[in-house]
């Protein structure tokens, strides 16, 4: 990011809460999520999902968050869906651990998390499939995704084989077509200051059923 001039500087900090004396990174999360919804222009709930693979060497791409569990959930985590027979789906399967990174612009805020991979249930999964829009489960059908595409053609003939096998009834949950949890074990949060003092305070716990601790990080 550029150089911030003491005027922007002082106008992007007025009227922010200190959020390094939040205790819970989950609350935090969740406020900051918020205020994106209401000042990113698109999808504000995208996410960079990085991976390893059996060799590894990392992969990142861009996901959606689909969902965020609540307090009651031991393992609660951040849940998006995918082809397991995609290259996340097969390197999730082979090193079940990932790290996420949330970046909302308009904001200038940040938000790193890192911990372990697990699959949703099929309830959970067929729940969300069924939550679609009709030719996103179409293409969840149609589509091999990762592996090579001969032409445009071949995956629009898909689509239209399928279109055709589903009619006006319902549309199955692909069997492989689900979605993943990744529970954290450290939550990191980030928010620019003038001239690169940011803020930046990181939560870690060893495990899901332990407790945060909270350290203040230099920018």
């Amino acid at each position: 990011m550029a150089e911030n001039s003491i005027e922007a500087g002082a106008e992007g900090a007025k009227g922010e809460a200190d959020f390094t004396a939040e205790d819970d990174p989950f609350s935090l999360f969740e406020a900051w999520l918020q205020d994106a919804t209401r000042t990113e222009p698109n999808d504000p709930n995208a996410m960079a999902l990085a991976t390893v693979d059996a060799c590894g060497l990392p992969d990142v791409r861009m996901v959606l968050l689909k969902g965020l569990d609540g307090p009651e959930r031991p393992d609660r985590g951040f849940v998006f869906f995918t082809n397991l027979g995609s290259a996340k789906g097969e390197e999730l399967a082979q090193v079940p651990r990932a790290a996420l990174l949330f970046h909302w612009k308009t904001l200038r805020r940040q938000v790193r998390v890192r911990g372990s991979v697990t699959p949703v249930t099929a309830e959970e999964a067929d729940e969300y499939f069924a939550s679609r829009p009709r030719l996103s489960r179409i293409g969840a059908w149609a589509s091999d995704q990762s592996r090579p595409l001969e032409s445009r053609f071949a995956l629009e003939k898909k689509v239209a084989l399928y279109t055709t096998q589903f009619g006006i009834g319902e549309i199955p949950r692909p069997p492989h077509w689900s979605g993943f949890r990744v529970t954290p074990v450290q939550i990191e949060l980030w928010h620019d200051r003038p001239f690169r003092l940011h803020d930046r305070v990181v939560f870690r716990r060893a495990g899901a059923s332990e407790p945060w601790s909270k350290t203040r990080l230099y920018p």
